[in-house]
């Protein structure tokens, strides 16, 4: 199947893919999300499919999987994370020794890196950590949500690399003190 006929059948499966990931989710942006992923990732492995195949049953293979995926990841978060009412002291005691100097200079390289980020990679990565939804962000800039995803991706990863000393140093603290 070439390139064409491959997007044309992705785009003519789009709707079933939308109603199969609500099936899923019981939410219209997580459904969408879902649809996004599941498409990107039958573009990336476009080459994979094989001619005779169901189209249809190898896209909702696809996003099960995708689901699958990223529900096990959800859990294996949750497990990490409290969610009790109360804060055990010793996590108080963490977040209250901290030398504000030090904080200090860390908001001053957090900012510089954000200075170095095109404006383009920026403004959507500050709606984002805004609380705004992907879709949200899509229409305020005028750009299709898959943009929108990849550009704070890439801000996330520019981040990481000029701001790769706080994960070294914060990789060898131990917080059981």
């Amino acid at each position: 199947m070439n390139t064409t006929d491959f997007n044309h059948q992705l785009s003519l499966n789009q709707g079933a893919l939308e109603a199969f990931a609500f099936k899923f989710t019981q939410d219209y942006e997580d459904a969408n999300d879902l649809v996004q992923d599941t498409l990107l990732k039958a573009m990336r492995y476009s080459r994979k499919f094989r001619d005779g195949t169901n189209f249809r049953g190898w896209l909702y293979t696809i996003m099960k999987n995708t689901f699958i995926n990223s529900y096990r990841r959800g859990v294996k978060t949750r497990s990490f994370i409290s969610t009790h009412e109360e804060i055990p002291v010793s996590q108080l005691q963490n977040s209250a020794t901290g030398n504000t100097g030090e904080n200090k200079f860390m908001m001053e390289d957090i900012h510089n890196a954000m200075k170095k980020l095109q404006p383009e990679y920026l403004t959507p990565f500050i709606k984002y950590f805004e609380g705004f939804k992907y879709h949200e962000i899509s229409e305020m800039l005028h750009v299709p949500i898959g943009t929108v995803k990849t550009r704070i991706h890439m801000a996330r990863g520019i981040l990481k690399k000029n701001l790769k000393m706080y994960t070294q140093e914060f990789a060898g603290r131990s917080y059981n003190s």
